[in-house]
């Protein structure tokens, strides 16, 4: 192991002090009393440093700023009180630790693998370099550019750490996703999701989830509540200070050991947006908003940021930020990949709108001819998926909103118009085109034409409508409805991924917990947040076909006898 920075070396302990060092703890605070001239330097050089009044200045107890503590005292010692000396000790040799782990890692980043024992799943050699960054720095933002594994990675730090309890702070779309995520990769770790404004004695877990507009309820709590890690996913959603949700992060990251951000789009609209990202992992690493903005941005208390490129460049060469393109890591990834997602929905929409379908319920059990009863079933099968596309449409236009903001361009395919009527209503500040058989043949080209000469970075396209189509432009094919058919995917997913091409094609299926989607994954082969290599890419054979046909007929039937079970209705309803 290297030695440490000279910053970090002891101050002399003999001669001439200029005051005393003490620990405050209930504000967890370094606190100097001494020469103005001390304090005052302190102040003017650590924007981060706290202190009414002459000769006191206060510094936050972590390693960074132990780090700049220390080098003052390189030029003016100061008296440990004696009853601090231990914990000064402690601490200085923290820092030290941090300081050379951060430096090791940059100049030569070690991949990491996570136990077996407690962590279920495989790594890509890049993950496991991004694995030994969160190790290192343990204060730090991975923005991985999206579909490049930021949870996996996240999920593995906390496996090889163990730094829990860990309090997860999530968008709410995103939260049926991490239990899913952490029961596949965590399967010993317990899980508890935090709902409601009001708090309220939590249960003992190893992870617990929270989404961002339940954080100002539960602002007072959470720092109490000794959590040893927090984790910000889509960490963007605290870039405006000044609010409850702000504040609430604030503290709570501050209370923990260990405070990661995960985003792929850390800056949206203008480059300071960045200081309130990094100031919530790591208090004042970019100093107090005033001199950020003057020194780093074009004026005064402005957010436009000068040199983006040479601040992106101190962020990493502090270790606060590592951030990968699909470009950088292509080799490692498969030319087309396939991820399953379980996203929420709403279940009084859903129904609602499977209301009707007690009085074919109620047909059906009156009915013994087969084919009648076909007619039935398909008629009760189409209600659910459409009952299921809709209800979940909302939170599925979430997601691609997301993939929208950190640049992808995407195709999102779904099969009813009433599905699509809601992405166009949910999606319109992105300006979307449509391809969904209602439209005219020039209509249809102009939608291409515009997704193609980057006037829109959206397309919406229905399942049996993209056959013919040549849209290698986008970068993501999101499926925000299912088809019986793979073929039909897969034909989906040709449209943007062609032979010869650079790019890694990442293709989401974004399926409901309830409804027809279940059946229909099974149907497909599709498994929750597994990379699929293989459904339907193979031309099936006459037979195949033939076989596909009798097993979705089963399968029908297999959703309308659960229906019915479901459904309390129809049992009293026979005549």
């Amino acid at each position: 192991m290297m030695g440490y920075p000279a910053y970090l070396r002891d101050p002399s302990a003999d001669g001439h002090t200029y005051g005393e060092l003490s620990y405050n703890r209930r504000s967890k605070c370094w606190t100097i009393k001494g020469d103005p001239c001390v304090t005052e330097l302190a102040k003017r050089l650590f924007p981060g440093c706290d202190g009414r009044g002459r000769g006191v200045a206060r510094f936050t107890a972590h390693r960074r700023i132990i780090g700049d503590l220390n080098w003052l005292m390189l030029r003016y010692p100061l008296r440990i009180k004696e009853s601090d000396r231990v914990r000064w000790e402690n601490a200085i040799e923290e820092a030290r630790e941090y300081a050379t782990r951060r430096e090791e890692w940059f100049l030569r980043p070690e991949p990491v693998s996570p136990p077996a024992e407690s962590f279920s799943g495989t790594l890509l050699p890049y993950q496991q370099t991004g694995l030994s960054f969160l190790l290192a720095s343990r204060r730090c933002l991975l923005a991985d550019e999206m579909g490049l594994g930021k949870t996996v990675q996240a999920l593995a730090f906390l496996s090889i750490s163990a730094a829990y309890p860990c309090c997860l702070v999530v968008p709410p779309h995103l939260i049926r996703n991490w239990e899913r995520e952490i029961g596949r990769f965590l399967p010993n770790v317990r899980v508890h999701i935090i709902r409601g404004l009001t708090p309220y004695a939590l249960p003992e877990a190893d992870i617990y989830i929270i989404h961002y507009l339940l954080l100002r309820g539960w602002k007072d709590v959470l720092p109490e509540l000794s959590f040893r890690t927090v984790i910000f996913d889509e960490v963007q959603e605290l870039r405006h200070n000044g609010t409850g949700k702000y504040s609430a992060a604030s503290l709570l990251s501050e209370s923990c050991e260990n405070a990661i951000g995960l985003s792929g789009t850390p800056i949206y609209n203008q480059g300071g947006e960045i200081w309130n990202v990094v100031n919530i992992l790591d208090f004042h690493f970019l100093g107090d908003w005033e001199s950020f903005s003057r020194e780093w941005c074009y004026g005064y208390n402005t957010a436009m940021v000068v040199k983006p490129e040479l601040l992106g460049d101190y962020l990493r060469s502090e270790g606060m930020m590592l951030r990968r393109l699909k470009s950088d890591v292509l080799e490692e990834l498969a030319p087309k990949r396939r991820l399953v997602q379980e996203i929420d929905w709403d279940d009084k929409v859903y129904r609602a709108l499977m209301a009707p379908v007690a009085t074919q319920l109620v047909k059906l059990r009156q009915t013994d001819a087969p084919s009648q009863r076909a007619i039935i079933e398909d008629a009760i099968c189409q209600q659910q998926r459409q009952a299921t596309g809709v209800a979940k449409a909302p939170f599925v236009c979430a997601f691609v909103d997301a993939l929208l903001e950190s640049g992808e361009r995407v195709l999102l395919m779904a099969h009813h118009h009433a599905v699509m009527d809601i992405y166009q209503r949910e999606l319109k500040r992105w300006h979307p085109g449509f391809i969904t058989g209602r439209e005219t043949d020039k209509q249809k080209d102009a939608a291409v034409t515009r997704f193609m000469d980057g006037k829109t970075d959206l397309l919406c396209i229905s399942l049996r409508s993209a056959s013919g189509l040549n849209l290698q432009r986008a970068s993501c094919v999101v499926f925000g409805e299912l088809d019986w058919s793979p073929a039909v995917h897969s034909q989906a997913e040709d449209r943007a991924h062609r032979i010869g091409q650079k790019d890694s094609l990442l293709c989401y299926y974004l399926v409901s917990p309830r409804g027809s989607d279940q059946e229909m994954q099974d149907a497909l082969g599709l498994k929750v947040s597994q990379f699929v290599s293989i459904m339907g890419d193979t031309p099936a054979s006459p037979n195949d076909e033939a076989l596909r046909q009798s097993e979705a007929r089963e399968r029908i039937q297999r959703l309308v006898e659960q229906i019915q079970k479901e459904n309390p209705i129809s049992g009293g309803n026979e005549a």
